[in-house]
């Protein structure tokens, strides 16, 4: 199997988010799916392509470098972040000196692959998400921000509601870094993005690659969702799941599927392949993910190596994908200080062990490296 293999360097304080001058899509094309042919390949082109879109009115650059305030609201949850570019020219191996926890291993060949594409785009896309314990100066600073009128605001086509302020003002941008300077926060969504930026910074220090487009998530103000993300094993029997984690000292009763369903929660584990259904509790697991037990305890007991997992989002995907020839394991979803106190005692959650939504729609903010 495929394992994830590689932990990217720790980017070192002080944390430093950056002003840069936006790329938009239009708002009638922000969260359409087929804005994406704007990204697409040739990648080179895509330079080009935006300019064009600029030129047709279908995005527009902004005027001058700033940081952003971005509040998006989907299905009903808000979330507001703060949007610049990250510093990534310092690096670390010490725990006190760490500014970005990657709390996931990496596929080094799929960030390589991400860090060739962005080269040739001379853009990064989209920001990576970052949250973090915000203090509380810097929400009254972000709430001072936001008590004026947004410089964009609209529905888009996927139906978030989008509300962008810019940040110019010499003595706020130099306040937010001041409070920001001392941050430590974990990666949410990116974790390859965030490998690639390093890469590329790597490749071509001092330049516009010093530094890659974040956005910075306070998990106290607007919190992200934290949901598990379930598996199917494709080449394994529900037979053999359960007696692994029988071997890995869990206790597996056998229920219905409205029970074992009800049964999922941060203790338990639910096992099946469509037609039998098995709760599973493990011991001590109140001090170790879920996700993590499955991976280090049960998998590597199958008689038969995987040769590969597949992940979904939800459980009506991962109950449509399963059969008796690729049974599911759905897990509970993960406490977001359990993750933390994990990451910064020195410990990794297997790749794909998190889904923190809503994610902002493609377009909203974007950074040429061209930026000015």
């Amino acid at each position: 199997m495929d394992f994830a293999t590689d932990v990217p360097p720790y980017v070192a304080k002080p944390l430093e988010l950056l002003p840069f001058r936006a790329l938009m899509l239009a708002p009638n094309h922000v969260g359409d799916p087929a804005s994406a042919r704007a990204l697409a390949r040739p990648y080179r082109d895509v330079a080009a392509r935006l300019t064009t879109w600029i030129a047709q009115g279908r995005a527009v650059a902004d005027t001058a470098p700033a940081l952003y305030v971005h509040e998006y609201t989907a299905a009903g949850l808000t979330v507001r972040g703060l949007v610049g570019a990250l510093g990534m020219s310092r690096r670390t191996s010490s725990r006190a000196d760490r500014a970005v926890w990657p709390h996931e291993e990496i596929h080094p060949e799929q960030a390589g692959e991400l860090a060739d594409r962005m080269h040739q785009m001379d853009l990064n896309p989209a920001p990576i998400l970052l949250v973090h314990h915000g203090e509380p100066e810097l929400r009254d600073v972000l709430a001072d921000v936001t008590r004026g009128r947004p410089d964009w605001r609209y529905l888009d086509r996927s139906g978030q509601r989008q509300r962008i302020w810019a940040v110019r003002d010499p003595e706020a941008l130099a306040r937010i870094g001041t409070l920001l300077s001392e941050t430590r926060c974990l990666i949410a969504d990116g974790h390859h993005r965030y490998a690639a930026y390093l890469r590329l910074q790597q490749e071509h220090p001092g330049t516009a690659w010093d530094a890659g487009l974040a956005m910075l998530v306070d998990q106290v103000d607007t919190p992200l969702f934290l949901g598990a993300i379930h598996r199917t094993l494709p080449g394994t029997t529900l037979a053999a799941l359960v007696e692994a984690a029988r071997e890995a000292g869990a206790e597996v009763t056998t229920h219905g599927r409205r029970r074992a369903l009800s049964a999922l929660d941060s203790t338990h584990l639910v096992l099946t392949d469509g037609q039998s259904w098995h709760t599973v509790s493990p011991v001590n697991l109140d001090r170790a993910a879920a996700v993590s037990w499955l991976h280090e305890r049960v998998l590597p007991r199958l008689g038969t190596p995987l040769m590969r997992i597949e992940h979904h989002h939800n459980v009506e995907d991962a109950l449509a994908a399963t059969s008796a020839s690729s049974p599911a394991v759905l897990l509970p979803s993960p406490d977001f200080e359990q993750v933390r106190a994990l990451v910064e005692s020195g410990g990794l959650l297997p790749e794909k062990a998190t889904s923190f939504q809503p994610k902002p729609s493609l377009g909203a903010l974007m950074r040429p490296m061209t930026d000015g």
